[in-house]
């Protein structure tokens, strides 16, 4: 029998140096986690012992060089352990959005101009930009618009668009703009079946829920360490089998540029990856005080996999607490209107609003000073904030608050404090 489930965010917060920093005699409340998480001791601690006792590069008769094989290799388990695949699938850069560019440039390689790609306007720019390149190249590509009274994607239009000739369809699985989660599970199913292949950013979405990308079924994902406690860095997981179908940009050494270090355009950021091997096991860490409480979900998974499957899932459930709440509160207040796809949809715990009166930089303005960090305008995703009508300069676009799990109840009620002031104040 499960146990039962409560979350203890002190002891989380304790292994975040960040969090005993203070703006304004109050601790900073970190409600920015959609642009990128704070990172724990342990990460930290792990690229500072790279940098100092194993800084070398690879292929060296010497103990720091032979290191580096040890922490890629490393860093690769560990990003399986949380994606759930082969070490052999996974592959870094800089970024994620220099990720997908590098795969579209392969991809270009592998079709015929003309031939179609299928993204969304639901998409961050990493997603995007690539796409709408090859469209001025000569490739179809077709955008899949945002149901602005859902807002959530058009599965009609989607439908519509997939056809024979599509190659690609690259969609994202949680919108960094809106917090909707799509069932990209089922859009993969269909983009298979008229024999495409398919790429899921999950940059947002990795960094609060468990990802399984057997069970999705997609040929290629994407996500970056920097939004899950660990540093700046792109991961990428694709099929084996079609990692070694495509041709890379590289140096063209054949030796090496082989497998998963196709990727590379080049040595690996090795203290980088001794960090995504620490964020992984922070994760797990949290996950192993509570795997006892998600017995049922947790079945069939061993070793640091079901331990990092119980982390997200923990997070995930204390996470949407939180989002419920602020969500709730803030539509209580004149003036405030909160989007993101009705209340029973699947989303994250990204909250974006607007107040009446205000341009969004004065609320997050207002916020900052406070020491509440937020974000506003439109965060990359650009055409969701176009079809919404809040786009460019003059538009503003929205102000997001995000949790993540070493945020508090008490963050929470300090952001609705000042919100309420700033309305109540006009």
């Amino acid at each position: 029998m499960s146990l039962e489930f409560k979350f203890d965010v002190d002891t989380v917060r304790k292994q975040f140096p960040a969090c005993k920093l203070e703006v304004a005699g109050e601790p900073i409340a970190y409600m920015d986690g959609p642009g990128g998480t704070q990172v724990p001791q342990r990460v930290l601690d792990k690229i500072m012992k790279y940098m100092i006792e194993q800084n070398a590069n690879e292929g060296g008769n010497f103990a720091a060089s032979a290191f580096c094989d040890i922490v890629e290799d490393g860093a690769r388990e560990a990003a399986a352990d949380l994606l759930g695949c082969e070490p052999g699938e996974i592959g870094f850069n800089c970024s994620s959005t220099q990720n997908n560019t590098n795969i579209a440039h392969a991809l270009a390689r592998k079709f015929a101009k003309g031939s179609r790609i299928v993204t969304s306007e639901m998409e961050h720019r990493c997603n995007l930009a690539p796409w709408l390149q090859m469209g001025k190249d000569g490739y179809d590509t077709q955008i899949v618009k945002l149901d602005p009274d859902t807002q959530q994607l058009d599965l009609d239009d989607f439908k519509g668009k997939l056809t024979p000739d599509t190659k690609i369809v690259s969609l994202n699985w949680a919108s960094n703009g809106l917090g909707t989660v799509t069932d990209v599970k089922a859009l993969i199913k269909m983009a298979h079946e008229v024999g495409a292949i398919t790429i899921v950013d999950a940059v947002h979405y990795a960094a609060h829920f468990p990802i399984d990308v057997k069970d999705i079924g997609t040929d290629i994902l994407l996500c970056s360490a920097y939004k899950w406690f660990g540093p700046h860095i792109g991961v990428v997981y694709m099929r084996k089998d079609l990692i070694e179908e495509l041709d890379f940009y590289n140096v063209m050494c054949d030796d090496i540029a082989t497998g998963p270090r196709k990727f590379h355009m080049g040595t690996p950021q090795y203290e980088l990856l001794a960090g995504v091997i620490e964020a992984v096991n922070f994760i797990a860490s949290v996950g192993e005080e509570y795997a006892e409480c998600f017995e049922e979900q947790l079945k069939g998974l061993e070793d640091r996999r079901r331990n990092v499957v119980a982390g997200m899932i923990a997070f995930d459930e204390y996470e949407s607490v939180l989002a419920k709440q602020l969500r709730f509160e803030l539509r209580e207040i004149p003036g405030v209107t909160v989007y993101g796809p009705a209340e029973g949809q699947p989303r994250t715990p990204t909250v974006v609003f607007r107040i009446d009166g205000f341009r969004t930089e004065e609320v997050t303005k207002v916020l900052g000073d406070n020491g509440i960090n937020s974000w506003h305008g439109d965060y990359y995703a650009v055409e969701i904030m176009n079809a919404l009508g809040f786009g460019g300069e003059e538009g503003g676009g929205l102000v997001r608050l995000g949790l993540a799990p070493y945020c508090t109840q008490k963050d929470v009620d300090r952001t609705l404090d000042v919100i309420r002031n700033m309305v109540n104040e006009r």
